[in-house]
């Protein structure tokens, strides 16, 4: 019964000091994965990396973790050819089956899929929101963007009809799509500014919009978007994702 004792002891500090080092290991692999990320993605701050799973050890004798949780702040994305930045905020990224080099300089997931948000003041950027010619004796432009509510985004229009502007502004309720990494905004009704009767490509040289979102760390991309409270939400997807390297 004693040496049944001795033994239970035993297997209860070697177990505890298992974990123990499990979790060290642990917590060096993932400052070494946020360390590479932030460099090889000129991030400005440290991203937050969680790697599920356990035991850890485990994991790295099988050269490939599980899943592997990625949360960046705000990261500054790609807006098209022009080269402008556009951000992104909350980027909460999920990697499965994440291989690795030894020293974690390099790790490539297979696949990912993640959620982030870009603010209404962000897409904003890609609307016209300098005064447009869209009839004669007739200008318009975007002075702001908020939620419509039921996943649509209101358009808010200002207009100058003969050279005075409209007392009020014209507010466009607009579906929000994505395509070719691109958020898409198009009025779902045609505004009608005092009366004057436009022309529907006209209008929507001021209403429609797309705004591209490329360079997102890793090479994931966009797959869909709906708008919400404070911005458009965008759901990511991508496959052979770099974590780092």
């Amino acid at each position: 019964m004693r040496a049944l004792r001795i033994l239970l002891i035993i297997v209860v500090i070697l177990g505890g000091l298992f974990v123990a080092a499990d979790r060290l290991a642990l917590n060096f692999a993932e400052g070494e994965v946020a360390d590479r990320l932030k460099t090889s993605e000129n991030l400005s701050t440290t991203p937050d990396v969680s790697i599920k799973g356990f035991p850890f050890l485990t994991q790295v004798v099988g050269g490939e973790l599980d899943d592997v949780e990625v949360g960046i702040d705000d990261f500054e994305a790609t807006a098209g050819d022009s080269g402008e930045k556009i951000r992104v905020d909350g980027l909460e990224a999920h990697m499965k089956g994440v291989e690795f080099s030894s020293d974690f300089s390099s790790a490539t997931a297979a696949d990912a899929t993640g959620t982030a948000t870009i603010a209404y003041d962000e897409l904003l950027k890609a609307a016209k929101t300098e005064p447009a010619e869209i009839a004669p004796g007739v200008s318009a432009n975007i002075v702001g963007l908020s939620d419509g509510g039921n996943g649509k985004i209101k358009v808010e229009v200002e207009a100058t009809v003969l050279g005075k502007k409209l007392a009020d502004p014209v507010y466009v309720l607009s579906s929000v799509t994505v395509k070719d990494n691109q958020v898409g905004v198009k009025a779902d009704n045609l505004p009608n500014f005092a009366g004057v009767d436009l022309a529907e490509d006209r209008i929507r040289g001021i209403t429609d919009f797309q705004q591209a979102v490329d360079e997102l760390p890793g090479g994931i991309v966009l797959d869909k978007v709906e708008a919400a409270k404070d911005g458009v939400d965008i759901t990511v997807k991508g496959a052979d994702v770099q974590l780092a390297g």
